[in-house]
């Protein structure tokens, strides 16, 4: 009798050494930034603050008494290197889910490795194409190209302007962008008087912008991200093209000011709504969020917090959320993510459904203006 006693007193003990050990354990997410190369402008800020949030998570006790564990590989916004390292994560690493890429064009190489193997993936990149159609695994924080394209024609549209010359990247954001542009045009009443292209490596868009104020265009959309947006506002001041200058959500960072310099000034964009959180009002719902993160970026990393960082924010708090559901594997997290309802992030208002893996409307963005090198809301 003692010896039964004694044996179901150790079994117990092990089921209970079992529970605490589980409970004490790491969840494991990946990270694919580009932290170097031509898009470390977005990749750094986002590694940052996935760093930033997952030590924040961790000092506080972790999710349910498990901690988190980042694991981040630099991909130098290569593709092919963004498909070996999230193989490296899924397989290797065993990560339960990965955040990133920077880049449309590194997630669209991406997906089909997480949708092989059946874990998330949420993106920091804004191509449509990432989320539409719907891909089971693949979510995303970044704001939609179709989105961004809305709210400057709907801006165009109060400014009583309709023939507009674009001028995009050949990449896959461009390509994203001159899309939606194209999409969109005829529902805002906007006539594409000239649509053209540069590439990503281009240091001069004189011609484009000569041919375009050759026409009867009465604005310039440009659709990129940095370097090839600066030169060209740089080009248009020295063509003296007076036409007044969108961006596209792409150069939603204090690095397109400072490789613009003065020719930033009056430049129009759609951006998140980070770089304008003290203009506004109270009662916003993102209003909270988006002071508590501009004020730990700066403690952390003496600099701003901007909107590409908020990618990572968001992405990071989704997966907390879906865990503080109950969901510690990919297929449990997977489904935690897409039952999201009304999240108030960095990026906007989040609700994913099985329909909508980009879980964003139009009012994530506001106009902004650049003025005296800063940012502030369009009028």
């Amino acid at each position: 009798m003692r010896t039964r006693f004694m044996t179901m007193t150790m079994a117990a003990l092990l089921l209970l050494s079992a529970s605490f050990a589980c409970a004490a354990g790491t969840i494991k997410i990946g990270g694919l930034f580009s932290v170097t190369g031509p898009p470390a402008f977005l990749g750094e800020p986002e590694r940052n603050t996935a760093k930033m949030v997952v030590d924040q998570i961790n000092k506080a006790g972790g999710i349910k008494g498990q901690k988190l564990e980042l694991i981040v590989y630099d991909t130098a916004g290569d593709a092919t290197k963004a498909v070996q390292m999230a193989t490296k994560l899924i397989r290797d690493d065993k990560v339960v889910a990965i955040i990133g890429p920077s880049t449309t064009g590194e997630t669209m190489a991406v997906i089909q490795i997480a949708e092989r193997e059946r874990v998330p993936l949420i993106s920091c990149a804004a191509g449509s194409r990432i989320t539409d159609p719907v891909k089971r695994y693949v979510f995303k924080t970044a704001q939609n190209d179709g989105l961004a394209v809305s709210k400057i024609y709907e801006h165009l549209q109060q400014q009583k302007i309709n023939r507009v010359a674009i001028l995009t990247v050949s990449d896959g954001f461009g390509s994203s962008g001159r899309e939606q542009l194209k999409l969109l045009a005829a529902k805002y009443g906007i006539q594409l008087l000239v649509d053209d292209t540069y590439g990503p490596k281009d240091t001069d868009m004189t011609a484009q912008l000569t041919k375009i104020r050759g026409s009867q265009a009465q604005a310039l959309i440009v659709w990129g991200t940095n370097p090839g947006p600066a030169v060209i506002a740089r080009n248009a001041k020295q063509l003296g093209l007076k036409l007044p200058l969108y961006m596209s959500h792409g150069v939603s960072s204090k690095k397109f000011i400072a490789l613009a310099g003065d020719t930033a000034e009056g430049v129009k964009l759609p951006s998140g709504k980070v770089i304008v959180a003290d203009a506004l009002p109270k009662k916003d719902p993102q209003k909270v969020a988006l002071l508590s993160f501009v004020k730990d970026y700066q403690n952390h990393y003496r600099q701003e917090g901007d909107h590409f960082g908020g990618h990572a924010w968001d992405a990071v708090m989704l997966l907390k959320g879906a865990i503080e559901r109950g969901a510690t594997t990919a297929e449990a997290i997977r489904s935690g993510l897409e039952t999201t309802r009304s999240f108030h992030g960095i990026g906007g208002t989040f609700t994913y459904s099985s329909r909508d893996h980009a879980g964003l409307t139009k009012d994530a963005f506001v106009m902004v203006e650049i003025r005296n090198a800063d940012w502030i809301l369009a009028k």
